[in-house]
């Protein structure tokens, strides 16, 4: 059996400590902090029941955190290993505020497996999924596709990651050497949008999903040994910065080695915003697993305690029984 790990940040931004860390290093967020783009859905114990229950086969957990933990975590379980960011990211770096220096050192984490899978806290396992669902022959299941980048959201950083990939790799070369990979019909409307974008002789953007991601190990090394520059500048921004790269690097470093196997996306997980008129046909996907993953994004302009009854109660109605990362039942 191939050995498999997962990788999870996670963030709790109810923290006094970590406030009051935030704010003596900027003062001025004590004013402006966004406490909703930090507030808890209390899902987090689903997440842990769906991969005891659904992925089984996991080798390791590697639960990312500042400091804080859940109180209801089992750190005893065979599986778990709480990862500080002191424990692989430089001291010089710390204390970080900002997704991006958390992921780019993933691959210094003690003990982590040649191939892993990236999780966000938002990402959720409904039903059984298998090795074969993130890695097959060796690779990665992607789904290799070109895009253009429009403005707004994170584009900026995701120019900063093309430029690195315009400069390291040729757009034709890479086509012509995986040419099946990236006319794959599997997924046809990925495949009419680089078709159509095939003319501009740089990368203009990849087709970008939002559900867990696997990696390998070697190219995050690969990529730091190529560019540490470009990356250690990203260990200084403390907050998000306009010359951030992010984990997509890595990812698209991937997609242009042809180091990916093709999967059908659709059928493997969906992507939602919660807001009130959606809550109940996301309720209705999770109570009926409907695809293999389900990733929920908070759009913020909700009704947040309906919302959140309504997902934990779907959620309860699939997981109810505590998994052994649980310490007891909440």
């Amino acid at each position: 059996m191939n050995d498999i790990d997962v990788v999870l940040p996670w963030v709790n931004g109810n923290d006094e400590q970590w406030k009051k860390t935030l704010f003596e290093f900027y003062p001025e967020k004590q004013y402006t902090f966004d406490s909703e783009r930090y507030r808890d859905w209390d899902l987090l114990r689903f997440w842990f029941r769906g991969i005891e229950k659904y992925a089984p086969w996991v080798r390791k957990v590697h639960f990312i955190t500042c400091g804080h933990i859940p109180e209801w975590l089992n750190l005893e379980h065979p599986k778990l290993n709480i990862v500080y960011h002191s424990d692989y990211i430089p001291q010089e770096y710390l204390p970080i505020f900002s997704s991006h220096p958390i992921e780019i050192f993933i691959n210094r984490i003690s003990d982590i497996s040649e191939k892993f899978i990236y999780f966000n806290d938002d990402m959720f396992v409904l039903k059984t999924v298998e090795e074969k669902d993130f890695f097959r022959d060796g690779l990665p299941c992607d789904v290799g596709g070109f895009n253009a980048i429009s403005s707004g959201g994170i584009s900026h950083i995701l120019l900063n990651n093309l430029f690195v990939i315009n400069k390291r790799f040729n757009k034709k070369n890479i086509f012509k050497c995986n040419i099946s990979k990236w006319l794959n019909f599997t997924n046809f409307d990925k495949t009419l949008r680089t078709l159509a974008l095939l003319p501009w002789p740089n990368f203009t953007g990849f087709f970008d999903h939002h559900l867990p991601q696997p990696h390998l190990k070697k190219t995050m090394d690969e990529v730091w040994d190529s560019e540490s520059e470009v990356l250690l500048q990203t260990a200084k921004s403390k907050l998000r910065s306009n010359s951030d790269v992010n984990m997509y690097l890595f990812r698209y470093w991937q997609l242009c080695q042809g180091r990916f196997y093709n999967i059908a996306l659709k059928s493997h997980g969906k992507y939602y915003s919660i807001n009130d008129s959606s809550i109940d046909e996301i309720s209705a996907h999770i109570k009926s697993q409907a695809t293999k993953v389900i990733t929920l994004n908070d759009d913020r302009n909700l009704n947040f305690h309906m919302c959140k009854d309504n997902l934990v109660s779907a959620f309860n109605e699939i997981l109810p029984t505590p998994s052994q990362f649980e310490l007891y039942e909440k």
